[in-house]
């Protein structure tokens, strides 16, 4: 659990927001329970690789607002349009005994024991997060999901995730696909043979990419004969008079 040192704010004015801001504070409030909302800032620096996390709305934080500690779950983060940078996050207080809906990032562990990814499949993600109904104090950071032993056609569904007591998916009706393990998507094409290859193959009667028709040698050499033929018929083309060129401009 990562703790945080809150400060209270009283002006809430966009001015004083904004200096907050050029000051290195993020504004915020924090909500829920029996208490009051209240008006605080937390420091940029303590948030900068929390805020860019996918576990980040769904992480327990521990608040310590002037001494008073208070256990909070970040609810909403509105980020500047341009530099998209934090402006505004809000909390809401953990209250023990209360269930709160979550979506929870799903993380997929051990692709090298994976029988199916090791001969070319591919690993096919339906959700990159499932919503669930969790008690206040038994939030999990993450679904694990281990993929040891899955082949290709293996369609890994909510059922066959171990969740932690108390801790239920919000849709009941139907056993959900998370992810699956699919066929590679991408054929390898066969190789092509090297020239001296592909010339004695046509030798041989292979099928000819101009005529697209099977020949012989005997066919072949017929061919280059009725082309000699017809060469000789033909007179030859007059030679035109060299094109002048024009002068070049001084």
């Amino acid at each position: 659990m990562s703790n945080l040192k809150a400060i209270k704010r009283e002006n809430i004015s966009p001015r004083s927001n904004n200096k907050l801001r050029s000051e290195g504070l993020i504004p915020a409030i924090l909500y829920g329970g029996k208490d009051s909302n209240q008006n605080i800032s937390v420091q940029k620096k303590d948030l900068k690789n929390l805020v860019n996390s996918d576990t980040f709305l769904s992480k327990v934080l521990e608040l310590d607002i002037d001494g008073k500690k208070e256990k909070v779950i970040p609810r909403d983060v509105a980020f500047h349009v341009v530099s998209e940078e934090p402006i505004h996050i809000d909390f809401m207080r953990i209250v023990a005994g209360k269930k709160i809906i979550l979506e929870i990032p799903v993380k997929f562990i051990n692709h090298p024991d994976s029988p199916g990814l090791k001969r070319g499949g591919v690993l096919n993600i339906v959700r990159r997060k499932v919503e669930l109904k969790c008690p206040a104090e038994n939030i999990p950071n993450e679904i694990i999901i281990d993929l040891t032993g899955t082949d290709i056609g293996t369609s890994i569904k909510i059922s066959s995730v171990k969740l932690e007591g108390n801790v239920t998916p919000t849709i009941t009706d139907r056993d959900f696909v998370i992810a699956t393990v699919a066929s590679p998507t991408v054929m390898k094409e066969p190789e092509k043979p090297a020239e001296g290859e592909a010339a004695a193959e046509g030798a041989e009667g292979e099928v000819t990419a101009e005529g697209a028709e099977t020949v012989s040698k005997d066919g072949e050499a017929a061919k280059k004969d009725d082309k000699s033929k017809e060469g000789a018929d033909k007179k030859p083309d007059e030679k035109k008079p060299a094109e002048k060129k024009p002068a070049e401009k001084k």
